[in-house]
């Protein structure tokens, strides 16, 4: 009998308490016993919770307000000579994993077409554990926070005109180029929009009213899911239009305080989005691609630490500085898992190699994660010396 929407989060939420304590008697990283919870009662497991569509539409608010806090924690001033350093290194470092994992997919007798998709799922980093996993008090608003999250942000713009290319918006390379020129034309425009309704309605209606923080609060809420809804309806992305509502506020002095008050919301939904990962894994499918699946992600964790050193030493950075921030992008992205279901929802790519994608994804959330508790300050660290909020 599968849950109803009360029964499902009950589920999801006491499933992932009892394997968050585990994963913490055990010195295991929490994101693990959230992948763990979905890949046991999902679908593919017990099939406790059965409409894996619902779990991962309300997960998808978790990235949302994730972008959202990272745009306020981003002035424009800041944030365009973060993106002018860190535009080569993107560029090239996706170049080389989209070659290295199209090349591991057509060893393993892939097709050209499901080894292209699979590198292009390959060529991001996870925003959501990079900047999990970066303190936000100490690391963030010093460089080599500033390194992280701007490397990401640019990999996310890549990953939505990836998204979009092969959502089949047209069937000719001319549709193709045309839409990339949209997102250009659509994002700085909707930038300016989101400026100047802040300037001049939403900041003086949070001044008037500052006085009642429900109104702040549910002000933030709003401001974010009506950025978001208006970047959907112009051709970009939910999470790339609640990143300009952040940046768009960042300059207020209430920028601070709403962040704060979103953090637990923020969470809530994260917790959401790694179940539906997990609950997304097919176990029979995904153990006949074990071998490529393996494969790509050792290949993936060995490359991109050296890679992103070697590009960000060059950008002129300290090779101490280069070598962490390489570790700290060292996984795959969640938007390579939304690479995997478009490209199996449009018929362009084999279920086998989604399931590559999949269990790659995984395994590089894992494994990166055990590298940076074990190596660099992150809240959720091993050593006491390491653990900073």
């Amino acid at each position: 009998m599968q849950a109803g929407i009360v029964e499902s989060f009950f589920l999801i939420f006491a499933g992932a308490a009892v394997l968050a304590a585990a994963a913490l008697f055990t010195r295991q990283p929490l994101l693990v016993a959230y992948i763990a919870v979905g890949a046991i009662a999902g679908p593919h497991g017990f099939g406790w919770i059965g409409d894996s569509t619902m779990v991962s539409e309300i997960s998808e608010i978790g990235i949302i307000f994730l972008l959202f806090l990272v745009g306020l924690d981003l002035q424009p001033a800041k944030l365009k000579n973060m993106i002018g350093s860190a535009v080569i290194t993107a560029l090239v470092s996706s170049a080389i994993f989209f070659a290295a994992s199209t090349a591991v997919m057509r060893a393993f007798g892939f097709s050209w077409i499901d080894a292209v998709i699979t590198g292009t799922a390959c060529m991001f980093s996870s925003t959501i554990i990079g900047l999990k996993l970066l303190p936000t008090t100490v690391l963030h608003h010093r460089h080599i926070g500033e390194l992280v999250v701007s490397l990401l942000l640019i990999q996310d713009l890549i990953a939505i005109l990836a998204l979009i290319i092969l959502s089949g918006r047209g069937d000719s390379v001319t549709d193709a180029l045309g839409s990339i020129v949209e997102v250009f034309v659509a994002l700085p425009s909707l930038a300016l929009v989101a400026f100047v309704v802040v300037r001049f309605l939403v900041l003086p209606l949070i001044q008037k009213f500052d006085a009642f923080h429900e109104f702040i609060f549910l002000a933030a809420i709003g401001w974010c899911l009506a950025v978001a809804s208006a970047a959907k309806l112009i051709g970009l992305s939910w999470e790339i239009g609640a990143f300009v509502a952040g940046v768009s506020m960042a300059t207020s002095p209430i920028a601070q305080y709403i962040a704060e008050n979103l953090r637990p919301l923020r969470d809530f939904f994260l917790v959401m989005f790694f179940f539906s990962v997990g609950a997304a894994v097919h176990f029979d499918l995904l153990l006949e691609v074990a071998a490529p699946a393996l494969v790509l992600a050792l290949m993936l964790i060995v490359l991109k630490p050296p890679v992103f050193r070697w590009l960000i030493v060059l950008q002129g950075d300290g090779p101490k500085v280069a070598w962490e921030a390489g570790v700290r992008l060292g996984q795959t992205s969640e938007f390579s898992l939304l690479v995997a279901y478009l490209g199996t929802s449009v018929a362009l790519m084999s279920n086998a190699a989604s399931h590559v994608v999949q269990g790659a994804t995984v395994l590089t959330f894992v494994l990166s994660t055990y590298i940076v508790i074990f190596r660099y300050p992150s809240p959720i660290a091993v050593s006491e010396r390491l653990r900073r909020s």
